[in-house]
């Protein structure tokens, strides 16, 4: 499950990174996300729209990969995955919502930025981990030194990741994909822009695609 999920995710290279308020906006933005070639979302679980927008773009496109993101607790992981996420993401190391994730067979990706949290999931096995927030803690500098002591490991970063900066990032070989929010911001997805948000969603697979060749 795990294997399968990373290399799903390194498939794609950016991984958009949703706030939903409201739970009307959920389906149009899977149409576009899916439409614009990245059937893939991760959903943050700090609205209270964020839960039953899981469902929608999960019971609408059941081959999509929907994640949830910011998930702090065990009844959140539960929560998240009975409305359908695949995958859980967490901004830190919490040693208990991974190891819940683990003994459940769900791929979970905890954020990281220093050696001790690395180390902790090294431990576990763990193969992939979010780093976050990356801009704010060194990014790719910071992802290629730490990836040089922990030779199994690779990298989602999170956080100040962009267009403008994807080439820097995807280069680095630790790096599977990043997590991005730049084509699904809030003010687009507010204002119903999504055709806005489908042509950015085309642009950014095809500079993955410029990026990997």
């Amino acid at each position: 499950m795990f294997e399968s999920m990373n290399e799903q995710i390194a498939s794609y290279g950016v991984v958009p990174v949703v706030v939903l308020n409201d739970v009307k906006d959920a389906k149009p933005l899977a149409d576009v996300l899916v439409e614009g070639g990245l059937p893939v979302a991760e959903v943050t679980f700090r609205t209270e729209a964020a839960e039953e927008s899981i469902r929608i773009m999960s019971e609408a496109y059941p081959d999509m990969c929907v994640g949830a993101g910011t998930v702090l607790s065990i009844e959140q992981v539960d929560r998240a995955v009975a409305a359908g996420a695949k995958f859980i993401v967490s901004p830190g190391f919490d040693p208990e919502v991974v190891d819940y994730c683990i003994s459940k067979n769900i791929p979970v990706y905890p954020g990281t930025v220093t050696p001790s949290d690395v180390i902790q999931a090294v431990k576990r096995g763990l193969k992939v981990v979010k780093f976050f927030p990356a801009a704010q803690f060194g990014g790719v500098a910071t992802i290629k030194a730490m990836g040089a002591a922990f030779t199994t490991l690779k990298f989602m970063p999170t956080g100040g990741v962009s267009a403008k900066n994807l080439n820097e990032f995807l280069s680095c070989d630790k790096i599977i994909a990043c997590g991005g929010s730049w084509m699904v911001k809030g003010d687009l997805i507010k204002a119903g822009e999504f055709d806005k948000i489908k042509e950015m969603t085309k642009e950014a697979v095809a500079l993955v695609k410029e990026i990997r060749g």
